[in-house]
Formats: structure tokens, sequence, C-alpha cells
């Protein structure tokens, strides 16, 4: 994979927040997708010096708390939403249904307020059963992350269901940051710079894995 020396790593601290959160949008529990978008996180944040001690990074999976999210309490999805948008890097994945991201995805989405994810930097993957809906991300997904005042420095990773086992989808996700990795480090060290007020690590437990 090309090497991409051009900006400094990103450091930890000792800030309780995960540096790299995932957070999917597949309305089915331990989906694919799911399961994908771990391995994307875990990549991007090994590609960017921001691995945590714990090799799998902090997951918000919306399909356990898909039936609170339009209710009129949503105190999970709140604590879900504060995480995100403590978040240095924000991988946000979703299946392509019809033609775009998940309606589920949508609803958690609009529980910001203008620029409610501002300060994150975001990397939008899309899973698609048909090579035709390879566009869906870069047309619908990466504006929405966008317009609620993320930074998206890299093309969405767009990725087959035909090729989400292991060796398919490392070498998928390795071409990707051979061209995404320069600009995600640039905009991670950034990031994980900026001062920012986040939850406590017990609040995170609470809807994470």
């Amino acid at each position: 994979m090309t090497q991409h020396p051009a900006a400094p790593r990103p450091t930890q601290t000792d800030d309780p927040r995960p540096a790299v959160v995932t957070l999917v949008g597949n309305p089915r529990p331990g989906s694919r997708t799911l399961t994908a978008a771990r391995t994307v996180a875990a990549r991007v944040a090994d590609h960017l010096g921001l691995a945590p001690a714990d090799p799998t990074p902090a997951t918000i999976d919306l399909a356990e708390i898909a039936t609170e999210i339009l209710a009129p309490e949503h105190p999970r999805a709140d604590t879900a939403r504060d995480i995100a948008a403590s978040a240095a890097v924000l991988v946000v994945a979703t299946p392509v249904y019809k033609g775009s991201y998940t309606g589920l995805l949508k609803a958690f989405l609009d529980l910001y307020g203008p620029d409610g994810l501002a300060g994150v930097v975001a990397v939008p993957v899309v899973v698609s059963g048909n090579p035709a809906h390879a566009l869906a991300g870069e047309v619908h997904l990466r504006p929405l992350l966008v317009e609620l005042g993320a930074t998206v420095p890299a093309r969405t990773l767009t990725l087959l269901d035909s090729r989400l086992g292991e060796a398919d989808l490392t070498s998928t996700v390795d071409a990707w940051l051979d061209h995404a990795g320069g600009p995600l480090l640039r905009a991670a060290s950034a990031a994980v710079g900026q001062e920012t007020t986040h939850r406590t690590a017990p609040e995170l437990a609470e809807v994470t894995r």
C-alpha cells in the first residue's frame, strides 16, 4: 500500500472519548454492514495511528436503538448522537436502499442541528449489491455529512456485498486508503487537536460495543 508521509500522525491523549467511532445504519442487528464497517474503522484507525488498546473501535449499531430514535424521548439515541459528534473520525456505514442511504440512518442524523458534526472527520461507507449503485455514497451520503458540518476529505468507500469476505474486504479498503490516506491523515491531525466537550466513559459503554 502506498505510504502518505505528508502529514504528521495524530497522537492519542488521555481523553475518554474514542478517536474513531463507527456508526452503522443497517436496520438489521449484527448485519454484514456492521462487520464490514468495523473492519474499515480498524484499518483507518491503524493507518492514522489512532488504533486503541481495544482492537475493535467503538461502534454505534443503530439497529439496537431503532425503536427509540423516533420516540418522544430517546436518551440512548441522544447519547449515541453525542458520542458520534465527539469522535475525531466517524466511519458512517449504510447499505444502499432504493439507491440511497437507509431511512434509519437519516432519522438518526436528523437528530442533529445545524453543524452538528462540525469538527468531525467523516468516512462515508456504502455496501451495495449492485455495481450500478457505486455512486450512491457520493451523490447522497457524502453531501448529507457535509451539510451537518463534517469534514469529508476523501471519496466514499463503496463495498460490493459479494466482496465482503475478509481477504477481498481488506484489499478493497487498502486500495481505497492508497488514495484517501493522505487527505485523511491531514484532516484527522487537525481534528484530534481540537478541544471538545466529551461524554464520559460509562456513557460511551452504554451505546457502543
